[in-house]
């Protein structure tokens, strides 16, 4: 079983997005599915509750602690992991641990760009990183390449030596599916056919 593990300290950033939408994905794929919600908030199982029983299976995790080692269902294809805000520490290094994917979100704004160097700084100097050789990719989320702050987030990744996997827009989209417990990859593609365009680059990244 091959772990996603999506992260970022900063609240809001577009991490449940990007893992819900991830675990459509691979379900949509026939692959066996595991989603792990280690946010108290738990708004990955709110909206897998949500989602119709004829949709693509995902298995839900369920824990009460985020720093423990829970026995993971056999015969599965892939862990998709929805970290916490500010996770740090214990929690941060075993979920790295578990990794082979690390996906770390971000959006163009001055809060968001400044949690993230500081994250960013820490994982690629954390040995678990290193020892079980996971692979970091980082997403623009919310971004409108029109914009100043697109700009602005694309120059303040370039500084790092990371590959940056896509940006995806921001859209209603997703917020749309989210309310059916769908990822845009349940919808029609005459309904997300440009944002399907926008994961290629990070689907590639994912199963190679």
């Amino acid at each position: 079983m091959r772990a996603i593990l999506v992260a970022n300290p900063k609240g809001g950033c577009g991490k449940t997005t990007l893992a819900t939408n991830l675990a459509g994905y691979l379900a949509g794929q026939n692959q066996r599915v595991v989603m792990w919600d280690l946010d108290r908030q738990k708004s990955s199982l709110n909206w897998l509750s949500l989602r119709a029983a004829d949709l693509p299976t995902i298995t839900r995790l369920s824990t009460e602690r985020s720093d423990i080692n829970p026995k993971f269902p056999e015969s599965n294809d892939w862990l998709v992991l929805d970290s916490p805000a500010a996770m740090h520490g214990k929690n941060l290094t075993h979920a790295l641990k578990l990794a082979d994917k690390i996906i770390v979100p971000v959006q163009p704004s001055l809060f968001d760009m400044a949690a993230s160097r500081d994250f960013l700084d820490r994982l690629v100097e954390e040995k678990a990183v290193h020892k079980h050789k996971s692979y970091i990719g980082i997403v623009g989320m919310r971004v409108d390449p029109r914009t100043r702050a697109a700009a602005t987030l694309e120059k303040f990744l370039s500084q790092y030596d990371l590959p940056v996997l896509t940006y995806l827009r921001d859209t209603m989209v997703y917020v749309n599916a989210a309310f059916n417990g769908k990822s845009i990859f349940d919808l029609p593609p005459s309904q997300s056919e440009q944002d399907r365009e926008q994961w290629q680059p990070l689907i590639d990244w994912l199963e190679t």
